[in-house]
């Protein structure tokens, strides 16, 4: 109970007052507080030990299953992530190449190369390196071709090299001569010494490779066929070119569900789902482990209630054959009347003795009842021990023989060559070799973080769960001997009252043996009177015609049904020959009760003092 110490102390305090005040002011009381002893052993303390076997129960093999269980769905959780992320880095990895080369890519090439081609058109069509008086004096024809246009122009950048290095070597005449003059100081010497450097003549020498430009000039026949036909590409790739590469995925679920969830949210949904459950059962098994310990207020009111009977009701528990009890019989067959003892084998079973260490009939019938109570608990620990067995056994088989290692490798490899040097092979390098791709790949993962690692109980908690229904099986058959044990603390306390009631359980018993003799007397008499039958009269004949078969004929007493054999008394009269056993004889008075006249009624009453109950 979740109570504080202070309210610990204070209801000790107060249960040890109470109790105190009890046993001096009532011996009601102090008997009941020792029938506690008894009655807490018995059928009454088996409640609260039926709680410790459900809570053994519950701790061991029942919360073993709930952890197995949890294992199972955690497994089955990690085995759908893992299809999950595995069927996604598949995917990611068969459309890695084209991830790769996308379509902004391929149009980004395609524009540098219309940015690339911008250079040679503007090389084309530059004026630059000639003399623009020079073009317009040597003018072509109107519309010139690409090749004409290009070759004129050539032609006119060698002719303007050339008058640039006439130009360039006249210079460096002139400053030659300056400097030289500037050397020398001496007139005349100064002019006659310098005069080398007035050879400008020599720069005219250069023109001799207008020829060569003329004739030799480094432009191919077809650059300007080649060259329109370029530009027409270029400009027509920048205009109408555009690229994209599109791929289609598509999301299915596997589990078809109302409402569309992912896997990781359904299996936290179902994890949550069956720690709820979980969570539910435990506080369920906790109020009714609660409501179960509360049995011991059971105990101290049978307890009290045994007492109360005891004193109220004088046939309750009033079945022991005690000492008291055997001396009133010797004192009346000291005094040569009737007696009880030893009681017939038709009253003894309805009675118990104290004093025998063996468990009796009437005992025998209770014990067997109690321990048919066990067999329910004792089936719910069988049943939650083969559940949790089976279940590890399943567990252990899936965890040893279902380890699978993936392995996935992936190569791509595609390569384009584009040979040459020409302006049309670098496009070709730049467009189609743009889709040269190379990719390796290889994945190595496993099911071993999603195996489920099964539980088994061990020997110990199998004895923590096995040992409070074994003290239920005990105190089943110890409760034979404590029973006895309350008449003993009730007669201790209550002297007098338990000599009223062996007084009246021995009348009572007296008067029913009165009556019992003489039932007997009138059923034997009604059946003797009554034709033997046909059997009956040739098995009287045969024994009495070989008395030697009487030996093997099945005898049994005329009054009680008991089988007896030869020694055993029978009726003296040779017509008669009823068997007996001992003790109906005696009580008959040593005389046939199927031949004899009837007796008159035998007297009851007993000659002790107050052996009458008078209330």
């Amino acid at each position: 109970m979740n109570i504080t110490e202070m309210r610990k102390v204070q209801l000790s305090y107060g249960l040890a007052g109470v109790t105190a005040l009890g046993w001096a002011m009532s011996p009601h009381f102090r008997c009941a507080s020792l029938l506690v002893v008894p009655k807490f052993f018995g059928k009454e303390g088996r409640v609260y030990i039926l709680s410790l076997v459900l809570a053994a129960i519950y701790n061991g093999p029942v919360a073993n299953i709930w952890h197995n269980l949890e294992e199972v769905t955690h497994s089955l959780g990690c085995v759908a992530e893992l299809q999950v992320n595995h069927s996604r880095m598949l995917w990611q990895m068969s459309t890695a190449p084209l991830r790769k080369r996308s379509g902004q890519m391929l149009n980004s090439e395609v524009q540098n190369i219309s940015r690339a081609f911008v250079g040679l058109n503007e090389e084309v069509a530059s004026e630059a390196g000639y003399d623009l008086r020079q073009s317009q004096r040597t003018k072509p024809q109107l519309a010139p071709s690409t090749q004409q246009l290009y070759e004129t122009k050539t032609k006119l950048r060698c002719n303007n090299v050339i008058e640039l290095g006439m130009q360039h070597c006249r210079d460096w005449f002139d400053t030659k001569y300056d400097a030289c003059m500037e050397q020398i100081f001496v007139p005349l010497i100064n002019h006659l010494l310098c005069l080398p450097m007035k050879f400008k003549f020599l720069c005219h020498i250069v023109k001799v490779m207008n020829s060569w430009c003329r004739d030799k000039i480094p432009v191919e026949g077809n650059f300007g066929q080649t060259y329109d036909m370029m530009n027409s590409s270029v400009s027509n790739l920048s205009q109408e070119f555009s690229a994209s590469i599109v791929f289609q995925e598509d999301h299915r679920e596997m589990l078809l569900v109302t409402t569309k969830v992912s896997a990781e949210q359904l299996m936290e949904e179902v994890t949550s789902h069956f720690q709820e459950h979980s969570a539910r059962l435990g506080q369920t098994f906790s109020i009714f482990r609660l409501v179960l310990s509360f049995s011991f207020i059971l105990v101290f009111i049978t307890a009290f209630s045994y007492t109360k009977q005891y004193c109220q009701d004088i046939s309750y528990d009033n079945l022991y054959i005690t000492t008291y009890f055997r001396q009133i019989d010797a004192r009346r067959r000291k005094e040569r009347k009737r007696t009880l003892l030893p009681l017939l084998r038709a009253e003894a079973s309805a009675f118990i003795f104290p004093c025998r260490p063996m468990v009796q009939p009437l005992e025998l019938q209770n014990m067997v009842l109690e321990l048919l109570e066990c067999i329910p608990p004792l089936l719910f620990l069988l049943l939650a021990c083969a559940m949790d067995h089976v279940l590890v056994s399943m567990l252990s088989a899936i965890q040893q023989h279902s380890f699978v290692q993936y392995s996935f490798h992936s190569s791509h490899h595609l390569s384009i060559h584009v040979m040459g040097r020409s302006l049309m092979a670098q496009l070709l390098r730049s467009t189609i070799g743009a889709l040269n791709t190379s990719s390796d790949t290889l994945l190595e993962t496993s099911n071993l973080v999603c195996l489920p690692r099964p539980r088994s109980m061990s020997q110990h908690q199998y004895l923590s769960s096995c040992l409070p229904l074994a003290m239920l099986v005990l105190l089943c058959l110890a409760q034979v001997y404590i029973y006895r044990l309350r008449r003993v603390i009730a007669a201790f306390y209550f002297p007098k009252r338990e000599k009223s009631r062996v007084l009246y359980l021995y009348n009572k018993l007296l008067q029913q043996r009165l009556d019992f003799i003489q039932r007997q007397r009138k059923r034997i008499v009604q059946r003797a009177q009554q034709p033997p039958g046909l059997s009956t009269a040739l098995v009287h004949w045969c024994c009495r015609r070989w008395p030697c078969l009487s030996r093997w004929m099945r005898r049994s007493c005329t009054v009680c049904g008991v089988r007896v054999g030869p020694p055993e008394p029978a009726c003296p009269t040779p017509a008669c020959m009823a068997p007996y056993c001992r003790q109906c004889w005696h009580e008959a008075g040593c005389v046939c009760l199927a031949c004899a006249p009837p007796e008159p009624r035998l007297d009851a009453d007993s000659s002790d003092e107050g052996m009458g109950y008078t209330g």
